[in-house]
């Protein structure tokens, strides 16, 4: 018996969809979206500097820069601009969105009371991170209780194509979600990037110590995406009792060691991105 392959949900997805901004986290949707079978004709991206990569997908059918008249009914407006920008993008955006229409926006701090009082629409508030460049990132989304069962599944898809997706219901848990998450792949880099720096206090070649550090840390997050293991169970495997590893432990996990610095600084990007929302 031959089975047919699944079609994935974007293949299915009909309707018009404007990305507002193509920059690095809104260009790896639309990448992720158009290699998952989404129809090329269906994107509009409006953006004012659009890369060469991005103008180079207009050969496969999406439209750039596109008036809110020509574009006519739209589905989906996605929000990639920067939070910054929006103030001043959003009331054009506006143009975009008509009652029906589902705005899912990935920018920082901006919660769904302001994006609804901007652009109007049905919300869902959503944050990636940025190994959604490569497919492997986690974004976490909630949605206005106006978000219907199918738009919702719209939104879940489109995220979907750069990685894994969890839903909450509590809005106020974005800014420790945006915190974790969404700056954690800057913490995950300083780790490397220190352990480099000691590996050369230590005695390493500047460049032997940064191959080091770098394969290390990327290795160790692969087996840990791979493993049924938790983190706490990997760890407690490479460390043998009276041994190089939980000397070196013996430091990181003291009471003003790794934890209370990484507590300190969950809080210092949980808090800023609260206020990034007034």
């Amino acid at each position: 018996m031959i089975t047919k392959p699944a079609v994935h949900p974007l293949a299915k997805l009909s309707g018009t969809i404007v990305l507002a901004g193509a920059g690095k986290m809104g260009g790896a949707l639309l990448t992720g979206w158009l290699a998952q079978g989404l129809d090329a004709g269906d994107v509009v991206v409006i953006d004012p500097q659009p890369s060469d990569e991005i103008r180079a997908f207009t050969a496969r059918g999406i439209r750039i820069n596109s008036s809110a008249d020509d574009v006519g009914s739209v589905a989906t407006l996605v929000l990639a601009v920067k939070p910054q920008m929006f103030r001043d993008a959003g009331p054009a955006l506006r143009a975009y969105v008509g009652p029906n229409t589902l705005v899912v926006s990935i920018m920082a701090g901006t919660p769904i009371a302001t994006l609804a009082e901007v652009c109007g629409g049905h919300v869902v508030r959503a944050m990636p991170n940025t190994p959604a460049a490569i497919g492997r990132g986690i974004t976490v989304a909630v949605a206005a209780r106006d978000v219907s069962a199918v738009q919702r599944d719209t939104a879940d898809a489109l995220l979907r194509a750069t990685g894994a997706v969890e839903w909450v219901d509590d809005e106020a848990l974005m800014d420790a979600v945006t915190a974790v998450s969404g700056s954690g792949p800057a913490y995950v880099f300083l780790l490397a990037e220190e352990l480099a720096r000691a590996g050369v206090e230590a005695g390493l070649p500047a460049e032997l110590a940064t191959k080091l550090a770098r394969h290390t840390v990327a290795g160790s997050g692969e087996l840990l995406h791979r493993s049924d293991l938790d983190s706490a169970t990997l760890r407690q495997n490479v460390t043998s009792p009276g041994g190089t590893t939980a000397a070196a432990l013996a430091v990181l996990m003291a009471a003003d060691g790794f934890q209370s610095l990484l507590t300190r600084a969950v809080a210092a990007a949980t808090k800023r991105s609260s206020e990034l929302a007034k």
